[in-house]
């Protein structure tokens, strides 16, 4: 898998995660402040739209994973 792949997995993953435990129909159900957590990983996903800063792209980097080159 490379860097971008890596980004979405953990973006939709986090995403899902959140609002499992944040929304009061799901049987997860914890606290709605999970839905905090969604709204912050919208907000970094549409701010490295426009800034292309990633934390987790440079994490991923180090951690030796590599870059995706064209869309395959």
């Amino acid at each position: 898998m490379t860097v971008n792949q890596f980004v979405r997995v953990f973006a939709g993953s986090f995403v899902l995660i959140s609002l499992a435990l944040g929304v009061e129909g799901s049987p997860l159900f914890v606290s709605s402040k999970f839905l905090w957590f969604t709204a912050f990983v919208g907000a970094n996903l549409l701010q490295s739209g426009f800034t292309r800063f990633c934390p987790l792209e440079i994490v991923l980097r180090r951690c030796g994973v590599k870059d995706g080159g064209a869309c395959n």
